[in-house]
């Protein structure tokens, strides 16, 4: 396994489908139908905010967003929204989608998701992306990684507290539980090693 920064241009409908894959279950409702939802990220996608696990032979197997003060891994904003769902569709998309975003602190890095492959679990690319993330928030001097797990996600925070991520916070859901599909997201942090 070979973990690089960003991915090819050619490979940007595949990391869509993997993200969709992972986060659909949280994000299907609001983003549907499946087509118009892989058509907003795909478009939102910015590889510059990415460290893409790949297999020896080149297989895409997981990815990692990074969110600093230079932008996140998925950054599409009104006028993408509405060239995909129009301009009623992004109206209403738009207020939900904010809900969701997660302001930077000072010397943060905010993990902006991380999904593997469905047939890659298990086989260590998550512990590989959470190095890798931890090693690029060192070498842009950053003093924390942040993340947010929601509550259905069970093994994901089981992944993140076995890798020294500790909770530091919680966020609810409200009202919008029903429409978001889980009730709240534990925010988790883990401090950067100073070498």
């Amino acid at each position: 396994m070979k973990i690089e920064h960003g991915f090819p241009e050619g490979q940007r409908g595949e990391v869509a489908a993997l993200f969709w894959q992972a986060f659909s279950g949280k994000l299907g409702w609001l983003m549907a139908p499946e087509a118009r939802a892989l058509d907003f990220i795909e478009r939102a996608l910015r590889p510059e905010h990415a460290l893409t696990a790949f297999s020896d032979t080149g297989t895409l197997l997981g990815v990692v967003g990074i969110k600093t003060w230079r932008g996140g891994l998925l950054t599409g904003d009104f006028p993408d929204l509405a060239r995909v769902y129009g301009r009623l569709g992004a109206v209403w998309r738009g207020p939900l989608l904010d809900l969701m975003d997660r302001p930077l602190g000072h010397g943060q890095m905010v993990m902006d998701g991380l999904f593997v492959d469905r047939a890659a679990r298990g086989m260590g690319v998550g512990t590989a992306l959470i190095g890798a993330i931890m090693d690029e928030a060192q070498a842009q001097g950053m003093k924390e990684v942040r993340l947010d797990v929601i509550d259905t996600n069970l093994r994901a925070r089981a992944l993140y507290e076995r890798h020294g991520f500790t909770p530091t916070g919680r966020k609810d859901t409200g009202i919008f539980k029903v429409l978001f599909g889980y009730h709240h997201a534990t925010t988790m942090s883990r401090l950067v090693d100073r070498r």
